[in-house]
């Protein structure tokens, strides 16, 4: 009678282990076999952001956001141009994403905990740090946002910055009039038409919009206050850790090869000279995990080929070389100062 106790207790702790051991197969997705099956990357974007993701009228897509799926596309098979680009509401990304209509989000999406554990997300890391500010017409005396007690402000459906404008201007026991649209279109169409005093949303995603107002840039001013912090960041299935760990690492290579002084110009050459040890790290690490990331060992070099660095990305699309010309500030490499840091290559 004990024996088969015993034996009885053996057998319940091996069936267990047995359901353990496949439900973690099960949670494992197929997002990678998919994408390389299929050499195609679906990649949701915002509708027309310039600097983050803006197609032009040849059809081609630009940006700091579609940078990023090229890179993970160069990571996933070799290609940074077998994307498809999907563009997307703020209000409509996160179903596209869960309903697996997408691959990979990369639309200028704040960071938070209730979209990551509510929604079954995972932020794969924070692509460009920004903050809610507020756009208006350019007036004498200069405006403050003080002004805009009891205005009417314009926001997009779908985004922290309803909450947090609420949030600031309860805390100032202000009062304050809300226009909610569903898309970044209305939203400056009922804006520059005089329908809101201001227009809430990231700094920098005003700054683009100010390139195409009526009037031109000048007549236009957003605000020196910020009212929350923006981190934004692609995002993935949660379902899937294995895809996760390979964007993420994507994100983390971009990092690092600007750390190294690895650039699109000289990344095979340095590629051939043993001279650096970080440097030989970077390349003999990320081609040690290939395998276990799903990937070719050559994957590193392909997405700093394809696209450059982060810091090539940022100035191309946002910085010194685009129309936007924003300085990097809290984008900045942490050994200059900013939030940008990778984990080690080791």
């Amino acid at each position: 009678m004990r024996a088969h106790k015993i034996f009885g207790g053996w057998r319940t702790l091996f069936v267990g282990f047995i359901l353990i051991f496949l439900s973690g197969l099960c949670w494992g997705g197929d997002t990678l076999n998919q994408v390389q099956s299929k050499k195609m990357l679906r990649c949701g974007v915002s509708e027309g952001v310039a600097g983050f993701s803006l197609r032009d009228r040849a059809g081609r897509w630009s940006g700091m956001d579609v940078d990023f799926c090229r890179a993970v596309a160069a990571a996933a098979f070799g290609d940074p141009e077998r994307v498809t680009f999907v563009p997307l509401k703020a209000s409509e990304r996160f179903y596209a994403l869960s309903s697996k209509a997408i691959d990979l989000l990369s639309s200028n999406a704040t960071w938070t905990l209730g979209r990551e554990a509510g929604i079954g997300l995972y932020f794969t890391g924070t692509l460009f740090y920004t903050s809610q500010g507020f756009m208006v017409r350019r007036t004498k005396p200069q405006d403050r946002l003080q002004r805009l007690r009891g205005q009417t402000i314009c926001v997009e459906k779908g985004t922290t910055h309803i909450e947090d404008l609420d949030d600031y201007f309860k805390s100032k026991k202000w009062s304050y009039n809300i226009l909610v649209l569903e898309s970044k279109e209305e939203i400056e169409k009922a804006f520059f038409s005089g329908k809101c005093r201001a227009y809430t949303s990231d700094v920098s995603e005003l700054a683009a919009a100010r390139l195409r107002a009526p009037g031109g840039a000048q007549s236009w001013v957003i605000l020196p206050d910020e009212v929350s912090k923006q981190p934004l960041s692609p995002a993935v299935r949660r379902d899937d850790p294995e895809w996760f760990t390979l964007v993420r690492w994507v994100y983390f290579a971009l990092i690092e090869a600007e750390e190294l002084g690895l650039t699109r110009a000289n990344i095979w050459a340095k590629a051939r000279v043993f001279n650096d040890a970080a440097v030989m790290r970077y390349f003999k690490k990320s081609s040690d995990y290939g395998k276990a990331l799903g990937v070719k060992n050559m994957w590193a070099i392909q997405v700093i080929e394809s696209t450059g660095n982060y810091g090539e990305i940022f100035e191309r699309n946002l910085g010194r070389k685009s129309d936007l010309r924003l300085k990097r500030g809290r984008n900045h490499l942490w050994r200059a100062g900013g939030l940008m840091v990778s984990p080690s290559f080791r």
